[in-house]
């Protein structure tokens, strides 16, 4: 088997509810404005009785991610592992049992597409989802049915129809007093929440214009080998697949869209974009994407992912107001573009923070849940990446109106039915999604 990475280090390796659209709408501002509070910055969860988590994805973010929780804090176990591939699971067990000196029996290792039920009845307290984004919306609810608390990777969809499934799973688990984290860690950083409250308390002035680049070397892709089915290929190969990870733009430039909305306390309401595929060898994603969001109040972002070995990279937010600027990881500027503060306080390990906030809100019985505003903003993300496809226009309306549901519905390792049609805009072009969905 061949693998092939890029040049830098990456994190992530690894029915339609039109009807309620408007109640979506009504509520988008209502979501930011009655947040859980910013996350605790604690060393390591407190003390209490042991907490199970399993493992549902066991690739290389998945393990990444049963390794945080482990760090989180004292009687923390995973007892349980579940993917659709044998190795992946004997690849985590032998790390988890390994370094991490945990005891995963294998009568608690789940193998094939049914394998996250299995996992939820066998006792664990906490699901760790951490699937390609495809599945994510699926397991969610499932868990929640089950009454587990979750951790859930970004995005938590790849279309519109799996992000309002999600929103919906989120008020269903508030309601049960469940807590859900979700992979926006940066949202846990130290620097980024001082730089927070002091945008918070007016320290830029009314915000004018934004930016959020993500332009970096291209990701891994896997070649495919003699014996594997579509379906095999396809997810070993999840992360250059639409249907799979949402393309890149949903994949990864949720981190600096989510920062924005977090920041403003808001999001784009519309947005104008374009992009391509330059270099991609597998898969049928872009390669780069330039999107022009608007904001209810007429602000505007300029935002940007690229992943091409060779070029120009940076990864930054930036807000732009009437009485200075700031980078969103920790430094603000006046007018004349001079450094008035710069964040110099301790640091912390946001990705191991997310799990130290989750395992506190479920020992002090104070539930976060984080999965609709994470919802809100992998839509954000698709509402770029399904503008840059058409050419046309994209509106919020649009996603809470969208019959839009990506990929098979039923699972099987074999044949799948759809092909590597690269999305072409405008008039005569291929419309997104013609041939990877199954709505309109």
């Amino acid at each position: 088997m061949k693998i092939k990475f890029s040049d830098l280090d990456r994190r992530s390796f690894i029915g339609t509810l039109a009807a309620a659209g408007a109640t979506f709408v009504t509520s988008r501002r209502a979501v930011f404005s009655q947040r859980q509070g910013e996350p605790a910055v604690t060393e390591k969860a407190p003390d209490g009785p042991v907490l199970k988590a399993g493992l549902v994805g066991c690739g290389g973010r998945g393990r990444g991610a049963a390794g945080n929780f482990l760090e989180a804090g004292p009687n923390l176990e995973v007892t349980a592992l579940a993917d659709v591939f044998q190795d992946r699971v004997d690849e985590a067990r032998a790390v988890l049992n390994g370094k991490h000196k945990q005891e995963i029996p294998a009568s608690n290792c789940f193998v094939g597409f049914d394998a996250y039920k299995k996992l939820l009845d066998s006792g664990v307290d906490i699901m760790l989802n951490a699937t390609p984004p495809h599945f994510r919306a699926e397991h969610f609810a499932a868990a929640v049915a089950a009454k587990k608390h979750c951790f859930l990777e970004k995005p938590v969809a790849v279309d519109p129809v799996g992000s309002r499934s999600v929103m919906e799973t989120a008020r269903k688990a508030k309601a049960q007093g469940l807590s859900v984290m979700t992979g926006t860690q940066m949202r846990h950083d130290k620097a980024r929440i001082e730089t927070r409250k002091r945008i918070l308390d007016g320290a830029i002035g009314e915000v004018l214009a934004v930016r959020a680049f993500r332009n970096q070397g291209a990701l891994w892709f896997r070649e495919r080998e003699p014996g594997w089915s579509d379906m095999e290929y396809m997810i070993r190969d999840w992360v250059n697949w639409i249907w799979l990870s949402g393309d890149h733009i949903v994949e990864q430039h949720i981190h600096h869209l989510d920062q924005v909305n977090w920041f403003m306390g808001t999001y784009p309401v519309k947005a104008v974009g374009m992009g391509g595929r330059a270099r991609r060898v597998t898969g049928d994603q872009y390669d780069f994407f330039s999107v022009d969001y608007q904001f209810e109040n007429g602000v505007h972002m300029h935002s940007t992912i690229r992943q091409i070995n060779g070029c120009a990279n940076i990864h930054e937010e930036i807000l732009v107001g009437t009485k200075g600027s700031c980078k969103l990881e920790g430094t603000i500027f006046d007018r004349a573009g001079k450094v008035v503060w710069n964040y110099e306080g301790a640091r912390n390990n946001p990705i191991v923070q997310e799990h130290v906030d989750l395992v506190t809100a479920i020992r002090t019985n104070k539930p976060v849940n984080t999965a609709e505003e994470t919802a809100i903003s992998t839509l954000v993300a698709i509402m770029g990446r399904d503008s840059a496809y058409s050419g046309k226009e994209v509106t919020w309306g649009d996603l809470m109106q969208s019959a839009v549901r990506l990929g098979p519905t039923e699972y099987a390792m074999g044949p799948v039915d759809i092909k590597a049609v690269i999305p072409v805009p405008g008039e005569g072009g291929i419309p997104a999604y013609r041939s990877l969905t199954t709505g309109n």
